[in-house]
């Protein structure tokens, strides 16, 4: 198994990435701001939906084969990079007066959940993640790679969980604040889309798997 000292190491080094803020953290903070603290809470636990996939992907060796193909990892990058484009435009398609917090619907939180796993699935970035920094930590010494290869990944999100969860909560804080100002949430609807356009430009211009 894993010995202690490289667990200590790992856990060290996920925290500082979780604390770094990126694509993820960008994309639940910008959703629970526009949407509410259920929106963002649940546009967190989405986007670790994906992250299993993508521990489940990397155990079973799938993410390295889509890296090693220059057409498959292009396919995912524009693939992720056309939906991020498109929640953007949809969300500036949106009528104001629809553009505010409903929590007590199931069926949009349910969309909501399913849009942060697809976010995540589709981002090259997570790809790369699972084939450029988890593998320094595995020793097949000590045992079943695959099996130390989803240990660490759930240890990843036993860290990065809680500090996603904030961001959607405290997000969801200012929402209640600039659902008492429409004027703020008419140019909010345009920061939020524009926000998602950015974030799909820059995933399309992502460098090569190199």
């Amino acid at each position: 198994m894993i010995s202690l000292a490289t667990l200590g190491v790992f856990s060290l080094g996920s925290l500082v990435l979780a604390l770094t803020p990126g694509s993820d953290m960008l994309y639940i903070a910008t959703r629970s701001v526009a949407q509410g603290r259920s929106a963002g809470i649940v546009s967190a636990l989405g986007i670790h939906a994906g992250v299993l996939v993508h521990i489940l992907a990397a155990a079973l060796g799938i993410s390295a084969l889509i890296a090693a193909s220059v057409l498959a990892f292009s396919l995912l990058k524009f693939a992720g990079a056309a939906y991020l484009i498109y929640l953007g435009i949809r969300t500036f398609l949106t009528q104001s007066e629809t553009f505010e917090v409903k929590a007590a619907e199931k069926t949009k939180l349910r969309a909501i959940f399913y849009q942060g796993l697809i976010n995540n699935v589709l981002n090259p970035k997570a790809i790369l993640f699972f084939l450029a920094f988890l593998p320094q930590f595995i020793d097949p010494t000590r045992g079943n790679v695959s099996s130390q290869i989803v240990f660490l990944g759930l240890i990843m999100i036993l860290i990065n969980l809680p500090i996603d969860l904030s961001i959607g909560f405290l997000g969801g804080v200012a929402s209640q604040w600039l659902k008492q100002r429409q004027g703020v949430q008419r140019f909010g609807k345009w920061v939020t889309g524009s926000v998602f356009i950015g974030l799909g430009i820059a995933t399309a211009l992502t460098g090569s798997r190199k």
